[in-house]
């Protein structure tokens, strides 16, 4: 059988009124209009089918029925009570953690100064990173499995938002010994493309970044598909092959001179990074308080 349960604010009336002596009492100090609060007992007296007031010239008292209901308001509310605490309490716990999730070169490149700078500004809040490529990670945050995102795909799916945090660019590598390292001239679009290279898997930022620039020519069957980074880049180290990765993850073998650039004639791999969260427009909490400290550290 269906219940009508009834309000608290009116629970809070009747324990009022025994605690104070009359309704307009009762109604003061719960901060309700008179009126209002004589049309809340009506109310109530007609949901449990007994008077619970009596009413007289000089005021309003409890019935003996309101004075056994006021007993169990006061249960009632101080359960309601604790209930209330604990919510807050799941709150603060919640505002003290951050999950974030990380596309691979984002994690392996930026977010260890990222979280290091905002873990010296907020040394209360515990951080998860979660580190998966660029699709999963907005697949995380759609489905409130993390609190903000850090993704370098071209996009971002509907009903996201976004802001962009910071720039890199995809360049081609091979080792040392391969051919390119020697042309003196740069690749044509169309010769890359008919090139089998080591890639990243479906999903990951760099490999969409890729296939878009190239989805107007005929494409070669992937040479390897590797699921992160730096296992491309070992594969390139290791002569396997080229291939197209950020020079956040090989400017150090360039600079070394372990790996070589090769120059594509009309190819511009310039890329965003970006934030990603779940509505509203404007992030808050410990997720907020990152992304405003990563825009920050761009200037």
């Amino acid at each position: 059988m269906h219940r009508e349960w009834p309000d608290l604010d009116v629970l809070e009336l009747v324990v009022g009124v025994d605690d104070h002596g009359s309704l307009s009492a009762a109604a003061r100090i719960a901060g309700m209009a008179q009126p209002n609060a004589s049309r809340a007992i009506k109310r109530l007296e007609a949901q449990v089918g007994t008077p619970l007031l009596q009413r007289k010239p000089t005021g309003s008292t409890l019935t003996p029925e309101g004075t056994v209901l006021a007993h169990w308001s006061r249960r009632v509310l101080a359960e309601a009570g604790q209930l209330l605490d604990v919510a807050a309490g799941m709150r603060e716990k919640r505002a003290a953690e951050l999950t974030v999730g990380a596309s691979m070169t984002v994690a392996e490149h930026l977010m260890p100064a990222w979280l290091g700078r905002f873990r010296r500004t907020a040394p209360d809040v515990t951080i998860h990173l979660q580190v998966r490529n660029s699709m999963q990670v907005c697949e995380d945050v759609t489905a409130g499995a993390c609190d903000v995102g850090f993704v370098e795909s071209p996009t971002v799916p509907r009903g996201l938002h976004s802001v962009a945090v910071a720039h890199d660019r995809l360049v081609v590598v091979v080792d040392p010994g391969h051919p390119w390292a020697r042309r003196r001239r740069p690749l044509s679009v169309a010769e890359l493309a008919a090139t089998p290279l080591v890639v990243r898997e479906p999903g990951s930022g760099t490999r969409t970044t890729l296939d878009v620039a190239l989805h107007e020519y005929d494409r070669a069957a992937p040479l390897l598909e590797l699921g992160s980074g730096a296992a491309v880049r070992t594969s390139v180290l290791s002569g396997v092959g080229p291939a197209v990765l950020s020079t956040l993850a090989v400017s150090s073998q360039v600079d070394s001179g372990a790996l070589r650039v090769v120059e594509v004639d009309g190819l511009h791999l310039d890329r965003t990074l970006r934030a990603v969260w779940r509505p509203p427009r404007q992030l808050e909490g410990p997720g907020g308080d990152l992304v405003r400290l990563v825009r920050r550290s761009r200037t």
